[in-house]
């Protein structure tokens, strides 16, 4: 018989005292993961503003503090609200939910998915670039996606820790050695050895944000390029990935699975990214180009 690795730890942090809220440690990673990535942000914005700008040390400071606090805002609300409706959009009985509409703001019990995180995600950078133009006007949606990068590989690396205490996203059943029995699975499945997809994808998003963080001046330019290899590489992993992941949609029945037909627009995104030029305003190609000489 294999020595599979048995893991059922306890889903619960700790409980918040006098409301007696219980935390669970997928919260507890998600919350770090974003702590984290708040100030890896803010000082790759530093470095930027630093590089694009003529301004005083003290404005860059100041001004890489206030972009950063408002994207990260930006981002939370848009990955918490858009992994929900992504979750019940594609994952599940959405005519439930409309009959129970409680039931949606009820993300403590479960239920995100990475693809309406990053729909809900890209839309809020539209909405953020828009809104910044007065302070930031070198600063367009691509720019933004390009310094999102690198956190959001971190944040994506915590998200998936989380996954695995959780004993959700999981993966097929295996006989390989390295396989994990889940305890208690959120889902209820029997618990039988599994492939830690978890960890796989904890592993890549870690991996891809030593490689993409080591390159980061290289690959800032041109505007997208950072974006458009961050699009393809991830979601690329993620149509191969899918093939020892459990299928989670309810309803999608086909031969590829609910999140490889989703990775497939962020894919051709990428692409589009990398090939074609994107039409700057004047003052973003001069940002770009002092930028551009300075990081080198």
């Amino acid at each position: 018989m294999e020595n599979w690795f048995f893991w059922d730890p306890d889903p619960i942090s700790f409980v918040v005292p006098g409301i007696n809220r219980p935390i669970a440690w997928y919260g507890v990673f998600f919350a770090l993961g974003f702590f984290v990535g708040f100030y890896l942000l803010r000082h790759l914005c530093t470095r930027y503003f630093g590089a694009t700008t003529d301004w005083t040390p003290e404005e860059i400071k100041k001004k890489s503090h206030l972009f950063s606090e408002r994207l990260t805002l930006y981002m939370v609300i848009a990955t918490v609200v858009g992994a929900r409706l992504g979750h019940i959009l594609f994952y599940e009985n959405l005519g439930e939910y409309l009959r129970h509409p409680i039931e949606i703001i009820k993300t403590w019990e479960g239920g995100l998915a990475s693809h309406g995180g990053a729909i809900g995600i890209l839309i809020a950078i539209v909405l953020f670039a828009r809104r910044s133009r007065k302070d930031f006007p070198f600063i367009s949606s691509i720019r933004v996606i390009d310094l999102l990068v690198v956190p959001a590989l971190l944040v994506g690396t915590f998200i998936r820790l989380g996954n695995f205490v959780n004993q959700e996203v999981l993966g097929t059943v295996t006989h390989l050695p390295w396989g994990v029995i889940f305890g208690h699975p959120i889902d209820g499945s029997i618990p039988e050895p599994r492939h830690p997809a978890q960890l796989y994808e904890a592993l890549f998003y870690f991996s891809s944000f030593l490689v993409f963080c080591r390159f980061f001046p290289r690959l800032l330019y041109p505007r997208g390029r950072l974006a458009g290899w961050f699009f393809i590489t991830t979601f690329g992993f993620r149509m191969v990935i899918e093939f020892i992941k459990e299928e989670q949609s309810t309803f999608f029945h086909s031969f590829l699975t609910m999140g490889q037909v989703l990775s497939i627009p962020f894919i051709l995104l990428g692409v589009a990214l990398l090939i074609k030029k994107p039409l700057l305003k004047e003052q973003e190609e001069g940002a770009d180009q002092r930028a551009s000489s300075r990081l080198h």
